[in-house]
């Protein structure tokens, strides 16, 4: 009787709950999905809700974007769970170290991680509200965290946008405006990074922000909602091939489970859908398998729409697709989601134990040697996905060199760095660390290539068997003191920190000094590219040593100083082999015929990694600019120069750079500036195999892979006494985006593959492309009359991550002359 009184009271106070709380629409003053909704109303009903109903829905602000707009999760689950939520959270996390005895479920909804794929936070909202009203009883054994939107400076920048060109009422043709986003588009975020490409690699604060909380809590059920093409039907789990081989038949069982839900409610309402196509497991910085890789049931929820879509379009078939649609389809799923979660708690416990428990990976431990500061930022990254690193505690390690992909014996001390996968998050370390991974498809939606080792430069070993390892050494802080008697003070020109050492100084008005050749002072060796500061030059500076000692000691820098500019060995301070290194003025083109994506790289790179300051000229007004009021004018990749640069632009650049400027041509944006009218670099033609022209429809997609690079690693020779390559050995491993390919330089040829057929270290490469990369440029520099051209034709800035190709950049800005 006591129970089927408590059954009764609860039945009755969620009809009341039903009754007093407003749903979105009601809340906002009109129906859902017959207006964007702007950021700051959904934090207002999320904040209604939980002041209304706070015994079931919690709010939590995470952190802030870069336009300062809150970042949001809400926990909504039943009083009860509510009320010892930190406890089911400890519970839950025991689970990773096989202690735990939860009864409880986690699901993680992700919401609008690209802001013009609008619709999801549109849907949070009544995700919310039916959670609470009619689906209440998923809630018993169930904790949902909610994300209601990932990306807010893209989402209000897309819906300040459709606000500003949208007809009223809205329109469906597809030709009007509102269904055409310009250059800017609401996709990314301010940086202009893909968010969905940065799980792994944390490079924007947004990403660095969530994964704290992420890492609180490791739900057994992620989702990511996103949108597509407006023509395609939905898209749900099970996940299309390649999957990565760490996923467990558990997780990909349940993502048919979950699958086979949703297709039940799909078919009742005659909605299209597909399953098992082109959204793999492979690539780990997505937010579905970043995920899966730290034990959950990852899945990307794909939508047909995205900023095209606006209010409502006419697609291809004639049909009118609206908001309310994408409405119902994403409403759907999330629920049909935490349905199947509430009803698999148990077996859900079970197998994130289970995912937790010791693995036999075939590396057992990676061990690296290299760079302090590139450690130092390895090391930076592992703290926040929390795996376990240390010193090795041994002096000698035999395992595959990723260098040579040979076994060979390394020597190895405290310095070294170790990672071992006899840890909870050893199964991502697997997959970040592996030399080559897996793939059991060759059609893959991203890049197939990653490896941290590679990214950051470091000499490694990946072994067999476990290495010991030791508590790695926290740095003490250089303590600057410096000689007022020292002739100069010398630094060193190995890493990003330099070159952000460097950029400090003179954005502090202290002039330095680079050498183009090695020497020898009081008994040491100092590098091409190593920074000479003396006193004459800075004799005008109000501060000088206080002001150097600030900087060095805030960027851990270890000054040398040294009473003469006479040296042992090379050449003397005075030679010119010494440059100053001049005062410069930076420009980066914007907007068409650049890539949002590649310019946000280089955007971020200056203002958040190299502190330096830079212009940014939008190409509808370029032939307007004075560009002599520049000394560094940057092109980023793009696929549209080839138009920009016919006629007047390409004269005008070319006569900047014949008068002394210099221009860093990136990716696509070479193709805009080479050619009879261009500069001298040359595209390399290969001969075509005339028995390839024709292949069968099936076949096609398969055959546009053979001439395809998906983000594959190359092994490339470098040229280390050239200012653009000061700071590297004699080879680089450049991750390959393309198959273009350009002819070595007379002179200049800095960066580039030596070999005919050079296959990839790691990564997939169609092998057409291989024969058509054979020999060709990846990095290299130009002289034109008074100025210079620096090509990249691979991208040293990738996604903010590739750390080891950033000095390259740096060189371009402050070495190359």
């Amino acid at each position: 009787m006591r129970s089927l009184l408590c059954s009764f009271f609860v039945l009755i106070s969620f009809s009341l709950l039903a009754q007093e709380l407003k749903s979105p629409s009601e809340f906002l003053g009109y129906p859902l999905g017959t207006q964007f909704t702007r950021h700051h109303e959904v934090v207002d009903y999320f904040q209604y809700v939980a002041s209304s109903v706070p015994e079931l829905v919690q709010l939590q602000e995470y952190g802030k974007t870069n336009e300062r707009r809150p970042l949001m999760l809400a926990f909504i689950s039943s009083a009860e769970n509510l009320g010892k939520l930190e406890q089911i959270r400890q519970e839950h996390l025991k689970n990773t170290n096989g202690e735990g005895n939860p009864s409880k479920a986690i699901v993680w909804l992700s919401y609008n991680v690209h802001g013009n794929e609008s619709v999801s936070t549109e849907v949070s909202m009544q995700t919310l509200f039916e959670l609470l009203t009619v689906k209440k009883e998923y809630l018993e054994d169930t904790v949902v965290i909610m994300d209601p939107c990932i990306n807010p400076d893209g989402r209000e920048r897309y819906v300040n946008w459709y606000n500003s060109y949208g007809n009223a009422p809205n329109n469906v043709d597809p030709n009007s405006k509102e269904h055409h986003e310009g250059w800017l588009s609401g996709r990314s975020n301010h940086y202009m990074f893909d968010l969905n490409r940065d799980w792994a690699w944390l490079t924007q604060v947004e990403s660095q922000q969530r994964i704290k909380e992420y890492n609180k809590w490791l739900p057994h059920v992620h989702v990511d909602f996103h949108e597509q093409s407006v023509d395609r039907p939905y898209f749900f789990a099970p996940a299309a091939e390649p999957f990565h081989e760490v996923i467990t038949d558990f997780q990909r069982e349940f993502q048919l489970t979950i699958g086979k839900n949703h297709a039940k409610y799909f078919d009742e309402k005659g909605w299209f859908y597909f399953t098992k196509e082109v959204f793999d497991m492979l690539y780990p910085s997505y937010g579905d398998t970043y995920p899966t890789y730290n034990g959950a049931i990852g899945m990307t929820y794909e939508q047909g729409g995205g900023g095209v879509a606006g209010l409502g379009v006419i697609t291809s078939t004639g049909d009118t697709l609206t908001l309310k649609d994408r409405i119902a389809h994403h409403l759907t799923t999330g629920l049909s989601t935490v349905e199947v979660v509430s009803k698999n708690v148990e077996k859900l416990n079970q197998e994130f134990k289970n995912f937790y428990k010791k693995k036999d990976f075939r590396y057992k431990s990676y061990v690296m040697n290299g760079n302090r500061d590139k450690l130092r930022a390895l090391t930076s990254l592992l703290d926040r996905h929390q795996i376990k690193y240390g010193s090795a505690i041994e002096t000698s390690a035999k395992g595959l060199d990723y260098k040579t992909g040979k076994i060979r014996t390394m020597h190895i001390s405290e310095q070294s760095l170790v990672v071992s996968t006899d840890q909870p998050k050893g199964t991502l370390a697997t997959v970040l660390f592996e030399p080559n991974a897996k793939l059991s498809d060759s059609v893959t939606y991203d890049i197939t290539a990653w490896s941290l080792p590679f990214a950051y430069g470091l000499d490694a070993l990946a072994t067999t068997n476990l290495l010991g390892m030791g508590e790695w050494p926290n740095e003490k802080p250089v303590q600057m003191v410096l000689d007022h008697s020292a002739y100069a003070f010398l630094s060193g020109w190995t890493s990003m920190n330099d070159a952000q050492f460097l950029a400090a100084l003179m954005l502090d008005g202290i002039r330095v000094r680079h050498t183009l050749k090695p020497f020898m002072i009081d008994g040491m060796k100092h590098a091409t590219g190593s920074l000479i500061i003396t006193k004459a030059d800075n004799k005008n500076h109000k501060d000088f040593l206080g002001a150097l000692a600030r900087i060095a000691k805030n960027h851990d820098i270890v000054l040398r100083p040294t009473t003469t500019g006479f040296v042992e060995g090379g050449k003397d301070f005075g030679s010119k082999s010494v440059q100053m290194i001049p005062d410069m003025k930076v420009a980066v083109l914007a907007g068409e015929p650049t890539s949002t994506l590649q310019f946000g790289e280089i955007w971020h790179f200056f203002e958040q990694e190299l502190h330096y300051p830079i212009s940014i000229i939008d190409g509808d007004y370029f032939d307007g600019v004075d560009l002599a009021e520049y000394d560094v004018l940057i092109l980023p990749n793009g696929r549209r120069y080839d138009g920009f640069m016919d006629g007047d632009n390409l004269a005008y650049l070319k006569e900047w750079v014949g008068n002394g400027g210099k221009l860093v041509a990136m990716g696509g944006a070479i193709k805009g500036i080479t050619g009879e009218e261009g500069f001298g670099l040359k595209v390399l033609k290969v001969d075509k195999d005339s028995t390839e022209n024709f292949q069968s429809y099936e076949e096609s997609e398969r055959d546009q892979i053979k001439r395809s690079i998906s983000g594959a690693i190359f092994k490339t020779k470098v040229d280390s006494t050239h200012p653009l390559a000061f700071g590297y050995g004699d080879t680089y491993f450049s991750l390959k985006l393309g198959a273009d390919a350009y002819s070595y330089l007379e002179e200049g040829t800095v960066v580039y593959l030596e070999e005919n057929h050079a296959q990839p270290v790691a990564g997939f490469a169609g092998s057409e492309a291989i024969k058509k990369i054979g020999k060709t440029l990846v990095f290299g520099v130009e002289n034109y009359k008074e100025g210079t051209v620096v090509y990249m034709v691979d991208d040293p800035l990738f996604r903010g991550f590739w750390e080891n190709g950033k000095l390259f950049f740096a060189n371009a800005l402050f070495q190359v002359e």
